[in-house]
């Protein structure tokens, strides 16, 4: 079972990646969230995006005429800073290479 982190300092984990990009056989933002949970992470939302552009310089959006399927996923983690550093080793080989993720200080308000 997880436990909310507790008022106070806290780190929020952004995972930035391709709808289309995958792990074993599944969406990898799938995979960060099951990752997570089985870390024992307070919790993870996943956000779709409706244009934007990565690594390759392709602009990605979901306008009607587009044929564009590769939009982009946000995956967001908060937890407190000790469980978000012991995750970053397991989120790093998952990645391999793909995608961006950054680290930002946050202060949780309950």
């Amino acid at each position: 079972m997880t436990t909310p982190p507790p008022a106070g300092a806290a780190l929020r984990l952004t995972v930035l990646l391709g709808q289309d990009d995958t792990a074993h056989h599944h969406p990898l933002h799938t995979e960060v969230v099951r990752r997570a949970h089985a870390a024992g992470l307070a919790g993870a939302s996943v956000f779709q995006g409706v244009e934007g552009y990565g690594r390759t310089s392709v602009v990605h959006t979901a306008r009607m005429l587009s044929m564009s399927e590769a939009l982009p996923v946000m995956v967001v983690l908060v937890d407190t800073a000790d469980r978000i550093r012991a995750f970053i080793p397991d989120l790093t080989g998952l990645l391999d290479g793909r995608g961006l993720a950054t680290v930002e200080p946050v202060e949780v308000v309950r």
